[in-house]
C-alpha cells in the first residue's frame, strides 16, 4: 500500500509522534491552519470517516479512540481549558488529500470561523 500515513505509522517515514497509544498516533500538521495543528492518525488504514462505518461495526470504536486521544493531545499540549477545534475531512469535495482517515486538532490560539 503506498499510503504516507500508514508509512508513518509503521516508522518508514520519520515523525516525531506527540503521543500515542496501541490505536492511534498523534504528530504535527506539516501545513499548520492554527498556532497548534494536530492530526490524530489511527494505526489500522481506513480511507476515510465513512469507511469507518462499513459492515464489520467496528468504525464506532476506531471513531471514539480517535476523540479519546485527542482529548489527552489536547490537555498535554495546553490547549485545554481554552478550547481546541477538530475536524475530520472525509472525501475529496471535503478537502482530504490523504486517504487515510484523520482528525485534525487545532488550537493554541482563538480560532476564526464558526461552525455552531
Amino acid at each position: 500500500m503506498d499510503c504516507i500515513f500508514c508509512k508513518i505509522v509503521d516508522g518508514k517515514i520519520p515523525s516525531k509522534k506527540i503521543i500515542e497509544d496501541e490505536r492511534a498516533i498523534a504528530i504535527a500538521d506539516i501545513q499548520p491552519q492554527a498556532k497548534k495543528h494536530f492530526l490524530v492518525i489511527p494505526k489500522k488504514h481506513v480511507a476515510s470517516l465513512a469507511d469507518a462505518f462499513s459492515d464489520d461495526g467496528a468504525g464506532r470504536e476506531l471513531v471514539s479512540d480517535l476523540f479519546s486521544l485527542a482529548d489527552r493531545l489536547a490537555k498535554q499540549e495546553g490547549l485545554l481549558p481554552g478550547g481546541f477545534r477538530s475536524v475530520i475531512n472525509t472525501h475529496a469535495d471535503s478537502g482530504q488529500t490523504v486517504f487515510h482517515l484523520h482528525l485534525h486538532v487545532l488550537g493554541g490560539e482563538r480560532l476564526k470561523g464558526t461552525f455552531g
